[in-house]
């Protein structure tokens, strides 16, 4: 296998926000260290998603979660680019032919931060206060535990929505731990909220990197870092996210863990107004974590009468 070198590197693409590129460089380092290679072996080349450019419209309008993903998947496939590095909350289960992704980099802490410039908790918020948030599972969580709450749309990177809250659009939003951790900003999270109290996004803090399924050199390379728990724990949820048919407009959250020597599977799907929430939970072998991810789905879906998802 011929090693990427200064002449002819290995692109890396990204988008462009901070974290983006927090999460790209730490695929790069792990390249780095897993085949003793410098810098110069690898570029890192951002790539603007429709997400990234149209940010004055909810999610739900503009499209699903292919919104983050599918230009710089035409880039992996016309090989500008030869490896993708993408948040795995925002990837689409199903993928364009030609694309394979089996690479997970160990994963971050999965719980959601509160994040406020006057307030520690979520508890602590009087009524009717206005909270941000572009996520519509965060959005329906909040407003079936603290109906009182005013829910503003709040897109933007991480920097965009913190200058957001010191502006005073918003009196609270909440951002993943694990990007505030990656960003070396851990200080900015008031309280992190346990998954009992707010379960997360389906593959909140893994990051997946995708490569062309015909390049035996990605494809070797990415297996020397992939983390095979975290593969573990991902097939269980994205099998779950897969039957569910999951999309922006579809608020649904889910989490696998190991426990002992198989995983413990919790999910939830919620109506958008947050006027219902139907919860499961599943214990299997690891071997049928994506078996478990389709069941759970299924016993959620049949709870659940005609128009649930629907906006009310």
């Amino acid at each position: 296998m011929q090693m990427p070198n200064a002449q002819s590197p290995l692109k890396i693409g990204t988008r462009g926000s901070p974290l983006a590129l927090a999460q790209a460089h730490e695929t790069r380092d792990r390249l780095m260290a897993a085949f003793a290679l410098p810098g110069e072996a690898f570029e890192i080349a951002v790539i603007k998603t429709t997400g990234d450019r149209v940010l004055d419209r909810p999610l739900k309008e503009i499209g699903g979660k292919g919104l983050f993903t599918r230009e710089i998947e035409d880039a992996l496939l016309d090989g500008s680019v030869d490896i993708a590095v993408h948040s795995m909350k925002d990837m689409p289960t199903l993928q364009p032919g030609g694309l394979a992704l089996d690479c997970y980099l160990p994963r971050e802490d999965v719980r959601d931060a509160f994040v406020s410039p006057g307030f520690q908790t979520l508890a602590d918020l009087p009524h009717g206060a206005t909270v941000g948030s572009s996520s519509l599972r965060r959005r329906a969580q909040l407003a079936h535990r603290r109906p009182d709450l005013h829910l503003v749309e709040f897109r933007g990177n991480v920097q965009t929505r913190l200058k957001k809250l010191n502006e005073g659009v918003a009196a609270a939003t909440f951002l993943a731990v694990a990007g505030l951790n990656r960003l070396g900003m851990a200080h900015v999270a008031r309280s992190a909220i346990a998954p009992e109290e707010m379960l997360p996004a389906v593959a909140q803090g893994a990051i997946g990197v995708e490569r062309r399924a015909n390049d035996p050199r990605a494809e070797a390379m990415l297996a020397a870092i992939h983390h095979t728990p975290t593969g573990e724990r991902l097939a269980a949820e994205r099998a779950f996210l897969k039957t569910l048919d999951g999309s922006c407009e579809t608020p649904i959250a889910g989490l696998a863990l190991h426990d002992g020597g198989g995983l413990w599977l919790r999910g939830e799907i919620l109506r958008p107004d947050g006027s219902d929430v139907i919860r499961g939970e599943r214990r299997c072998a690891l071997s049928d974590a994506a078996l478990a991810g389709h069941d759970l789905a299924r016993e959620l879906l049949s709870q659940a009468p005609d128009g649930f998802f629907d906006w009310r």
